[in-house]
């Protein structure tokens, strides 16, 4: 039977008759209104914020840079804590719906909070060495943090119920086109900051989430849920998934080392997001404002990626593509620990952004090729969870380097930056050992 969402018949439904129909409008629409929060509060506005609170000079700017990769990898770590049950919660309840709506409140209203202690809470008191309202805008953007990534196993789920075969790439791809114009559109709050600050972006921030998760909220009906076969799946049975599937990859070799690769892969992705606006303004020398455009440049050198490596991929198969995308990105975070002039930084973030696009086209076609297809949808969780992983390990290091050499100023930044380099080094290391036939494509 098919889901309420999909079409009853056999032929895939194509352009608006698939685009605006109105439960994979109001799923889009939810794209548009996250990608908001990780644009404006997890990019751009909240290193601005720990920036301006912590910094002002160049030791004060490594310390900033410290806080905002730990709080980052704190909020990864009880992800990836509990982000094996949330597997267990759908499979045990079939819902989605019903627990990505109040993690997504809790996201909006910890970012609203964010803001109101930053801007209005007036106090002497300290915890920990931090001015009290410090403190608490750092818990409430681990809280925020970690229940807008929770909520995103949930939508991410929802995929399979608006449509089936061949639709659902397209819906996937509709989904991240919508997300991408969502970056534009949140930096219209950018003028509300003027010289009050960056936290008035946070409140602003959080109603945009709100307003545009409303569609999926009220227009998104939940299938029934499948009866499942068998007794339902136990508490702890995700982690008991994951330790299986983990033992199960290491008999396969090529998935083995190519999931090693990923993971390093991966650090140096979600590292270089979380920093890349602290350290253009503090190390480069970048105004807000021309990062803001450097950032948009950025998104749309992803894009432009993520098309044109889909044809080289296609072209030169995929372990090769991968090879070439991760010399891009040694190439650009090369260019960007080294860079003395704004210029060779536009190269860096420019190339940064054709590598992040490329990186997720290129990995995930090399899964598929790699995984027996009865066996797929257990190593691309596999995969997602070693991602999560990741994305702790990354920003550690590099908030360990900014902590330890913070008295030797902007270098601290730029020995950061560069140990990515090595991170990426790694995974090409481990990649080119990965045995691969084109011919299984």
């Amino acid at each position: 039977m098919l889901p309420p969402q999909a079409s009853a018949v056999e032929t895939p439904r194509r352009g608006a008759a698939l685009f605006l129909s109105l439960p994979i409008l109001a799923w889009a629409l939810y794209d548009f209104a996250n990608t908001i929060f990780t644009s404006n509060i997890v990019t751009i506005f909240f290193p601005f914020y720990l920036k301006e609170a912590v910094g002002g000079s160049e030791t004060a700017n490594q310390i900033a840079g410290t806080f905002i990769t730990y709080t980052n990898a704190l909020s990864s770590l009880f992800l990836v804590l509990l982000s094996p049950l949330y597997g267990v919660w759908i499979d045990r309840t079939g819902r989605k719906k019903v627990y990505l709506v109040p993690f997504t409140l809790v996201c909006v209203a910890s970012t609203m909070l964010m803001g109101a202690a930053a801007g209005y809470w007036n106090t002497d008191r300290t915890l920990a060495g931090l001015p009290l309202p410090l403190a608490a805008v750092l818990l409430l953007f681990m809280i925020a943090k970690f229940t807008y990534n929770s909520g995103l196993v949930f939508y991410d789920a929802m995929i399979s119920d608006l449509g089936r075969g061949k639709e659902i790439p397209l819906i996937s791809g509709f989904g991240v086109a919508v997300g991408y114009i969502g970056t534009l559109v949140g930096l219209c709050v950018y003028p509300l900051v003027g010289d009050g600050g960056f936290h008035r972006s946070f409140i602003p921030s959080a109603l945009l989430f709100l307003l545009f998760s409303l569609p999926l909220f009220l227009w998104y009906k939940e299938p029934p849920p499948k009866p499942i076969a068998g007794p339902k799946p136990s508490f702890f049975s995700g982690y008991r998934e994951i330790a299986a599937t983990f033992r199960e990859a290491r008999s396969y070799r090529a998935v083995f080392l190519f999931m090693i690769a990923y993971f390093f892969f991966n650090d140096a992705v979600a590292t270089a997001i979380t920093v890349m606006g602290v350290y253009a303004t503090g190390v480069i020398g970048f105004s807000t404002t021309k990062f803001i455009l450097l950032y948009l440049v950025s998104t749309v050198s992803s894009i432009i990626g993520s098309f044109l490596f889909g044809y080289v991929t296609r072209s030169l198969g995929a372990k090769r593509s991968v090879s070439l995308v991760a010399l891009v990105m040694i190439a650009s975070i090369a260019l960007a620990s080294l860079a003395f002039s704004e210029a060779v930084f536009w190269a860096a973030g420019s190339l940064y952004g054709v590598a992040m696009g490329a990186m997720w086209v290129t990995s995930r076609t090399m899964i598929v090729e790699l995984t027996p297809p009865e066996r797929r949808g257990q190593f691309f969780g596999l995969f997602a969870f070693s991602g999560k992983v990741s994305s702790i390990v990354g920003p550690l290091l590099y908030g360990s380097i900014t902590w330890a050499l913070a008295d030797y100023g902007n270098i601290a930044s730029r020995i950061a930056l560069g140990s990515l380099l090595v991170l990426v080094v790694i995974g090409l290391l481990f990649h080119l050992r990965v045995p691969y036939e084109r011919e299984r494509a």
